[in-house]
């Protein structure tokens, strides 16, 4: 008897220990990345989404898993991905751009979803106020929207007797449309003339450079868009190449050669995605956690590049910058 029921003991734990080491697994939350991009090009996001979890006292791999779901630039495939995610009954949905958000909105209104988008979430239809977001999304805005009248600003302030400018931007990006009217509001208002021009794949760019020349623009304000981040350096080389005076969102635009940069951190409005996700992991309602502005801008002058271009730079202009890069 002690025999068998000693087997029957070790039988029993056979059976009982996958159990619990499921529900170990288990315990530990999955939640769901969905990147217009890919790993490669938006690794500076997910940095700053790791660090917010981090200060959550979220490690991935160690307490959290992430599934990432990576559109490779193809807004379609982001549909299909937020689904898979749904499906998957992820804790959290993290939609890191417009598109993304979008598309996670569309797929579910019972699971979680922390966005991150440049533009107004309210215009986008993603929640019903900053304040009292009301549904099951939050997140961040940086309302990039009103950065890029600022960009042709300051184009103008470093050209004050160049007339012709041009704006370039991707019209699949949800808020292309957005940029295009507050950018020719600006162009009006300082007496410019601009000229917008799209870019939606890569190929585009060399067809873009050719047109800037054609137009005789002085200068060129790159418009917001995983597109245009994904390929930092080819335009800031193409800049150089034509050459033409240009401003865009991120430092890496200027330390790669590309005149000046002005926006928001990035990497930081994700590390504020990444503490929301952890306050809603540990039980917070994401209705009721206000979406947060960035409101710190950077300005960032590649002072090489100006002199190339046989530009000088104001002093009250290198006075306001973050960063002179010589």
């Amino acid at each position: 008897m002690r025999r068998r029921t000693f087997i029957e003991e070790v039988a029993a734990f056979g059976v009982a220990w996958p159990l619990a080491a499921r529900a170990q697994q288990s315990s530990v939350p999955v939640i769901g990345y969905l990147g217009l991009g890919s790993a490669q090009s938006d690794a500076f996001r997910v940095t700053g989404f790791r660090q917010g979890l981090k200060e959550s006292g979220f490690v991935e791999g160690q307490n959290l898993k992430v599934e990432y779901r990576w559109a490779e630039q193809h807004h379609d495939r982001l549909p299909t991905m937020a689904a898979d995610l749904v499906r998957q009954q992820v804790a959290v949905i993290v939609a890191p751009s417009s598109s993304a958000s979008l598309a996670a909105k569309a797929s579910t209104t019972t699971l979680p979803i922390v966005f991150e988008t440049a533009g107004d979430p309210v215009k986008l239809g993603l929640v019903g106020s900053l304040s009292r977001p009301g549904s099951n999304l939050t997140g961040v805005t940086s309302l990039g929207e009103e950065e890029g009248p600022k960009r042709l600003e300051l184009l103008h302030e470093l050209l004050p007797t160049a007339r012709v400018m041009a704006l370039l931007v991707n019209p699949v990006e949800p808020l292309a449309g957005e940029q295009v009217r507050v950018s020719l509001a600006a162009a009006e208002t300082l007496g410019l003339e601009l000229h917008v021009l799209n870019a939606s794949i890569e190929r585009d760019f060399d067809a873009v450079f050719a047109k800037l020349t054609e137009l005789r623009a002085a200068g060129l304000t790159i418009g917001g868009g995983t597109l245009f981040t994904s390929h930092i350096a080819q335009l800031a080389a193409l800049t150089v190449r034509h050459p033409i005076p240009a401003v865009y969102q991120r430092r890496e635009f200027a330390a790669a050669g590309g005149l000046m940069s002005y926006g928001t951190n990035i990497a930081d409005t994700h590390r504020i995605v990444g503490i929301y996700t952890g306050r809603v992991l540990k039980g917070e309602n994401p209705g009721d956690l206000p979406v947060q502005q960035a409101t710190k801008v950077e300005l960032y002058i590649n002072l090489k590049t100006a002199k190339a271009l046989g530009i000088k730079v104001p002093i009250s202009l290198l006075g306001r910058a973050d960063e002179v890069i010589e």
